[in-house]
């Protein structure tokens, strides 16, 4: 049988990008990445991502990471989180409804292994993590941290919905690991997409933590993701915010998902 997923990782103390735009596919996903202004004092980049992607089982799963202190944390994730591949994929290509079930308590199991917990407390410095996977119709997500996930579609837009997680500060993993309590604490969920064009956009904080907030409205990063095609958005948001001599680094995951199917709508219509 012919592997038909295709892969990418990175972590930002491989290539820092600072001072530079880099944007890349996989498959029909953009992968936008700006390791910020040595002008405004930046030298490195603590940011890491990971992308799986199934056309022909039609999903796909993306980890979006902004580390601080060092990027060992984000390192340390995303090992874990491909000594896990094969398990991953081999639910994510069980029904999907199925697959939605188990995803989380899967997740739960990785970030909750006892040698990861170990090798968390050695590294220096800790990582927020958003996890999204979108299969079928249906997107999940877990977060832990402040990383920052949208839906765009003008249904949710003209009643001015945006944003799929809602940012939490002091979760972290690593050396301060919210998986070390007693209860972990993180925020997950699940949401139908909606019928048509769905785009779906992952970030890190340094996006709407910009000088002079041009992206602090996620309806300003609406506008310019629908009024461009997908890697020409994701180049005008880095590039604007290069412009407006942003510190931090930005790492950004976009991707459009076309919804045939009928989806769930008011029975008063």
């Amino acid at each position: 049988m012919v592997n038909s997923i295709s892969e990418f990782s990175w972590v930002g103390s491989q290539e820092h990008c600072v001072d530079t735009i880099s944007i890349q596919n996989v498959n029909h996903i953009s992968i936008g990445r700006f390791g910020g202004n040595s002008s405004a004092g930046q030298y490195k980049n603590e940011d890491g991502c990971l992308v799986w992607a199934d056309q022909e089982q039609n999903w796909e799963f993306a980890i979006i990471l902004d580390a601080h202190h060092s990027a060992e944390s984000a390192e340390l994730v995303i090992t874990q989180f491909l000594a896990y591949k094969s398990t991953i994929h081999n639910l994510l290509s069980k029904p999907y409804n199925q697959a939605l079930l188990e995803m989380e308590q899967t997740v739960l199991q990785l970030f909750q292994e006892e040698d990861f917990l170990s090798k968390c407390r050695e590294v220096k410095g800790e990582t927020a993590c958003l996890l999204v996977l979108r299969i079928d119709k249906y997107i999940w997500w877990l977060s832990i941290g402040d990383c920052i996930s949208y839906i765009f579609h003008p249904e949710l837009s003209q009643l001015g919905q945006y944003q799929l997680n809602q940012r939490q500060f002091f979760e972290w993993v690593g050396q301060v690991n919210t998986f070390e309590q007693v209860v972990p604490c993180y925020s997950s969920g699940v949401r139908e997409l909606r019928k048509g064009l769905n785009r779906i956009l992952l970030t890190t904080d340094g996006l709407v933590e910009c000088p002079n907030e041009p992206f602090f409205s996620p309806n300003d990063i609406y506008h310019v993701m629908m009024n461009h095609e997908l890697n020409p958005g994701v180049k005008t948001l880095l590039q604007t915010i290069q412009e407006n001599n942003v510190r931090d680094s930005t790492t950004i995951i976009a991707w459009d998902v076309d919804i045939s199917k009928d989806v769930t709508r008011p029975s008063d219509e």
